[in-house]
């Protein structure tokens, strides 16, 4: 038998948890490894940069960031695909995908490291992930440590005294929207998880695990912490629907949420790096949204520029995009 894959995690890790349930769904053989001192010396062999999730292929190949990931594994193990094979659903679900890595990320990193209680909650769970035998006076400077060094860093996702207000109202608005899709089916798409699932889900389960949003979570959003709870074991049970079945609550999400504030900060983002700027900014209906550009971002929005592209007929789905506010971005 061959050696399973191993994937170097965190449980905090919204990338991570984001690969575990897809191996888990596609029921690819692994060990889950949560990195720390034990197993670190194995970790930096192959990994390129210092994150994770870092998966290592039974032929000793090892691949970092779960997007790209995930596409290697969907061409070595095509079924049950995650992609449907409607064209238009396809971008669609990858279009979540992204906004779920990207935007979502906002939301889960905004949360975590905004309140005392939620940055108490989460610097104990990484420090003992660091150090699992750690108490007392240690643990209380390993948690100082972590709180002083992620709290310094929310920039990052551009939380600030500016924007956290529309961070909030993000949020809960897509737990509203999503709420309302998630009563009447399992999956974004239907009866079986697609991409953009396990985008969206990686963030939204760490939001679960977080005092302050968990609680949001837990008192607004019964169905959609139902979806949470069923993508750590994901299982096909059904096929994916019709745009005209999804439709009438899944495009409000795609309105409200990525044609109204992801993409167009995805494309201020992208040319303020261009332009070699400081600061960007860009205007949304909750307010104008000013941040330190993120570089990564810009190349990950070449790539769905890309995706968008190489769909062959976009009879239907542009319309979709026009409506959605989605079209100017991406046809870009």
């Amino acid at each position: 038998m061959a050696a399973p894959h191993r994937i170097f995690g965190s449980e905090l890790s919204p990338y991570s948890v984001k690969v575990r349930s897809y191996f888990c769904y596609k029921g690819i053989p692994h060990d889950w490894l949560e990195r720390g001192p034990s197993n670190i010396a194995e970790y930096q062999k192959y990994a390129k940069l210092p994150l994770v999730p870092l998966v290592i292929t039974p032929e000793a190949q090892g691949l970092q960031d779960s997007t790209p990931i995930l596409e290697a594994m969907e061409a070595r193990f095509p079924e049950p695909s995650i992609h449907p094979k409607d064209e238009t659903l396809a971008f669609l679900s990858a279009l979540v995908e992204e906004f779920g890595d990207e935007w979502g990320n906002k939301w889960m990193f905004h949360y975590r490291w905004a309140r005392s209680a939620d940055q108490d909650s989460a610097a104990e769970r990484i420090a003992r992930s660091m150090r699992p035998d750690a108490t007392g006076a240690e643990l209380a400077q390993m948690c100082a440590g972590v709180k002083e060094r992620m709290v310094g860093r929310v920039w990052f996702v551009g939380s600030g005294p500016t924007t956290a207000m529309l961070i909030e109202a993000s949020y809960r608005d897509a737990l509203k929207l999503l709420e309302k899709h998630l009563a009447a089916r399992p999956y974004l798409f239907g009866a079986r998880p697609a991409f953009g699932d396990f985008g969206l889900w990686g963030q939204l389960y760490e939001c679960s695990t977080d005092p302050t949003p968990g609680g949001i979570l837990r008192k607004e959003a019964p169905h959609v912490v139902a979806w949470i709870e069923r993508m750590q074991g994901p299982k096909a049970e059904g096929d994916f629907e019709s745009w005209e079945a999804l439709a009438p609550t899944l495009l409000p999400f795609v309105e409200r949420q990525i044609g109204a504030l992801f993409l167009p900060w995805s494309d201020a983002n992208a040319k303020a790096i261009a332009a070699g700027q400081e600061e960007m900014s860009a205007r949304t209906p909750v307010g104008l949204w000013t941040q330190k550009p993120q570089k990564y971002h810009a190349r990950s929005l070449a790539e769905l520029r890309k995706k968008y592209a190489a769909v062959t007929d976009k009879g239907r789905l542009d319309p979709i995009l026009e409506r959605a506010g989605c079209l100017r971005w991406l046809a870009a």
